[in-house]
This record gives C-alpha cells, structure tokens and sequence, in this order.
C-alpha cells in the first residue's frame, strides 16, 4: 500500500489555549464540527468524530502545545500520525500539521478534510468576531 504525508501550516487568530480546546475538547469540537465527538487528551483514548468517519488514538499531548493522534485506516502496517503543533505567534496562534503515511487513496480526501473541515472550521469557528 502507497503511502503519503501531508504537511501544512494555519494562522488562527485566537489564544493557543482555545486552539488546543477545539483539538481535544469534545464539546468545543461539536461547536465547530456540528457532530458529537469522542475525544480527550489522555494518552491511550480512543477518539471518534464524524459518526466514526475518523477514528483512532491519543498519543501524546501537551497542553496548549501539542496533539498527536493515531489515525486508523483498516489493517494498515505503518501507523498513520498526526502531529499538530500550537506556536503563539502575538494576537494569534501558528497551527503547524504533519500527518504521515496517509493511504494514497485516501490522500486527496484526507488533506481536503484538514484544510476545509477540520483545521478551517477550527480558525472559522474561533474567529468569529
């Protein structure tokens, strides 16, 4: 199986407190996301969002700092990961992702669904004026 990685970078104009909330906090991620969400910063949860279109693992997680998740793609040798990395940049905060060993065919949906659904509905959501 083909596998990609995917990287990118997101200015959100919001506290780097409020940014790790919409990563890991599940009320604040049906806020943004419009569906319930399964999730928490404890290493070894198993998380849930879009009635189980995206499931996986907590990793790792430092508070208003870092998020890593296993992503589950069926019976995928190579773990799938993704790190997201909060940097306060003044007034806003600097959203930098790597997820790694995206399956190729899911590769153009997945990086559409950070840019449009998950990260852009987070600095949407937070940007509210």
């Amino acid at each position: 199986m083909a596998l990609k990685d995917f990287k990118t970078r997101i200015k959100i104009k919001a506290e780097p407190q409020d940014v790790y909330a919409a990563l890991t906090n599940p009320f604040t991620i049906e806020l943004w996301s419009g569906y319930p969400a399964q999730m928490s910063e404890e290493p070894g949860f198993e998380f849930s969002m879009w009635e189980g279109d995206i499931e996986g693992k907590i990793l790792e997680t430092i508070p208003n700092q870092k998020v890593v998740q296993q992503w589950y793609f069926g019976d995928q040798e190579e773990a799938s990961v993704a790190t997201i990395k909060l940097f306060a940049d003044g007034p806003q905060t600097q959203v930098e992702l790597v997820h790694t060993n995206i399956p190729a065919d899911d590769f153009d949906d997945i990086t559409q669904g950070w840019k449009e659904f998950y990260l852009g509905a987070i600095k949407e959501f937070l940007e509210i004026e």
